[in-house]
């Protein structure tokens, strides 16, 4: 490759990170705008502060499964252990009492601001999967999925445990901890003046995404999908195979902790019964529609999950009347059959998910050799 040749490639990468970037802010401009506008009931916001959620742990799910190659099912473990962490450490002093009634006000008496919280939130999440990782990361495939689906279902439960109460509160929700409201800017009267209660969740899993992102670039991310393709070729490189499936392992948990922290902030409140194994089916499912090994295909995959059988969706569950006629079939449920019936499709014809392997700036770069195939049509 000739010097020019090298340039112009260059050139033509920077245009397609250049654009992917501008499209990024728009992103967030518009957030920002649409949340000054628009009512804040309204299921829009609902939609994108759920998916911002989504999106850092479907982000995290995908380091581990699809760009280092280790099935591993123990997601909503971590989120839950998150969430808990970011609840207990944040309850003001004076709430204390009110929450953890049944435990005299609990074992904690202090209160963090929340950005520390939050990192400690993600540092749980990944002590726990470092001490997890020790005995299951030796298991491989469908086995290190069952292991650490496991591990979720026994963390849940311990945490609903009577004699956790004065941590976890038992089986009882945390509660009136600081949530996604709590930035909006008010006044002296208490009314809301800027609203960045859909903002904040975007920047939170904004900064964790781009964090990966870098990590994937770096020569640890190189590591990792060695890894994936092929551990005896990696470790004939030098690769310790288990010290980078451990780093894998603990860097996807302590996102899906932080990522569990932010639906803490959704919701609102926390209890472990709805950190269910079916969440981390979700965010499988948002995985692999939206492409196994692309970033920005776990980014839309999870907007579209959660847009889907949150709102597009939910006139289906009621009954609709043209006329004095019935529609049939519209009934409580129906939108989980449609909506069933539109992830078999998705699967079906986009056996690489939306994205496949690509990322937002591969749309705007053009593939190798189709100006030079024009040159010489044109010659002709």
């Amino acid at each position: 490759m000739t010097s020019k040749q090298t340039f112009t490639h260059s050139k033509k990468v920077d245009l397609g990170t250049i654009v992917a970037g501008v499209i990024i802010v728009a992103i967030y401009a518009g957030v920002f705008l649409l949340e000054q506008v628009i009512p804040p009931t309204s299921m829009l916001f609902t939609v994108l502060k759920k998916g911002a959620t989504y999106a850092l742990v479907a982000v995290s799910m995908n380091l581990l499964n699809g760009f280092t190659g280790l099935f591993s099912l123990g997601q909503a473990g971590f989120m839950l252990i998150g969430a808990y962490t970011y609840s207990i450490l944040t309850i003001p002093l004076s709430q204390r009492a009110a929450v953890y009634q049944y435990y005299d006000g609990g074992l904690v008496q202090f209160s963090l601001p929340i950005i520390p919280a939050l990192i400690l939130a993600g540092l749980v999440a990944a002590l726990f999967a470092f001490l997890i990782g020790l005995p299951v990361l030796r298991l491989k495939s469908d086995y290190l999925a069952i292991a650490t689906l496991g591990f979720a279902e026994i963390i849940r439960t311990v945490f609903q445990w009577d004699k956790m109460g004065p941590i976890t509160n038992g089986s009882n929700m945390l509660r009136l901890f600081p949530t996604f409201n709590d930035f909006n800017i008010k006044n002296a009267q208490g009314e809301v003046v800027v609203y960045l209660s859909t903002l904040i969740p975007f920047l939170i899993a904004g900064v964790c995404i781009g964090l990966i992102v870098a990590l994937i670039h770096s020569s640890y991310g190189r590591a990792f999908m060695a890894i994936r393709d092929d551990e005896i070729a990696a470790e004939a490189m030098g690769i310790n195979l288990a010290r980078h499936k451990q780093y894998a392992f603990c860097l996807s948990s302590f996102f899906a902790g932080v990522g569990g922290a932010m639906l803490a902030m959704y919701q609102n409140s926390v209890q472990a019964k709805s950190f269910t194994s079916a969440m981390t089916y979700e965010i499988l499912l948002i995985v692999v529609i939206g492409g196994i090994g692309s970033i920005t295909g776990s980014c839309i995959g999870s907007f579209l999950f959660v847009a889907c059988s949150e709102w597009w969706l939910r006139f289906l569950d009621q009954k609709q009347m043209i006329g004095t006629w019935e529609v049939p079939l519209l009934r409580n449920g129906f939108r989980l059959v449609v909506f069933s019936i539109i992830i078999m499709v998705v699967v079906l014809f986009f056996r690489q998910g939306i994205m496949g392997t690509k990322e937002l700036p591969d749309l705007f770069r053009r593939k190798p050799g189709v100006k030079s195939k024009r040159k010489e049509g044109a010659a002709k």
